[in-house]
């Protein structure tokens, strides 16, 4: 399997795009810790398109425990759940807010074919947004059934996955009364890509790269 480290500036930028106030520390929570670990002067840009009220707190606190020291900026939005194909065009006039004044070496956004609405607008504005960027696509495991085949993988050590785990138990305790919002689901879905790519350490998130350039 090929290895390679990505090349970012020891001050890059990383933007996190999530469509809820759960998605990104789900999604890449464990990748994010990596990268902050390994070169700790990064730039955090997070972005939650809807997760105000009791969400928006959530979310700042798994931020700030997830990555505690890192240069990180909060943004959280109130679009309305569930609705955001109805509301895409105010969606895209934010994207672009964004983009005027973030300049992303790495992008961490949805995965485009996932069947979530609200998951999908975010992907199909990233890509229509950031077409110079390099753009990684996470996984949400969800009752959809919709997880694919990834190709781009970042092995993650114990402790990253138990930090990981522990944030999003701690953080978010309007999820917890949610079946699927456990620690079994997170640890499992992270064991079975660490076996699909056989990481030394057991563990792993995984990424759709639609485009990369070496």
């Amino acid at each position: 399997m090929l290895q390679f480290k990505p090349d970012l500036p020891a001050d890059a930028t990383i933007l996190c795009l999530g469509a809820h106030s759960d998605d990104i520390e789900i999604g890449c929570g464990g990748t994010l810790i990596e990268l902050h670990r390994r070169h700790p002067q990064l730039n955090f840009v997070w972005v939650v398109f809807s997760g105000r009220g009791e969400r928006e707190s959530e979310t700042r606190a798994a931020a700030a425990k997830l990555l505690p020291g890192a240069n990180i900026t909060v943004d959280v939005r109130d679009f309305r759940t569930s609705y955001f194909p109805h509301c895409a065009a105010e969606i895209k006039d934010t994207f672009e807010e964004i983009s005027s004044r973030v300049t992303p070496h790495l992008v961490m956004t949805h995965y485009l074919t996932d069947r979530h609405q609200d998951h999908r607008v975010l992907a199909e504005l990233t890509w229509n947004t950031f077409r110079n960027h390099a753009v990684l696509e996470y996984e949400i495991p969800k009752y959809d059934g919709d997880l694919a085949h990834p190709g781009v993988f970042c092995a993650l050590p114990p402790e990253t996955v138990d930090r990981k785990v522990a944030v999003l138990l701690e953080c978010f305790p309007s999820q917890r009364s949610h079946q699927w919002f456990d620690g079994d689901l997170f640890r499992g879905h992270l064991r079975l890509r660490g076996i699909e790519c056989n990481s030394p350490t057991r563990f792993a998130e995984a990424f759709h790269a639609r485009k990369l350039v070496f």
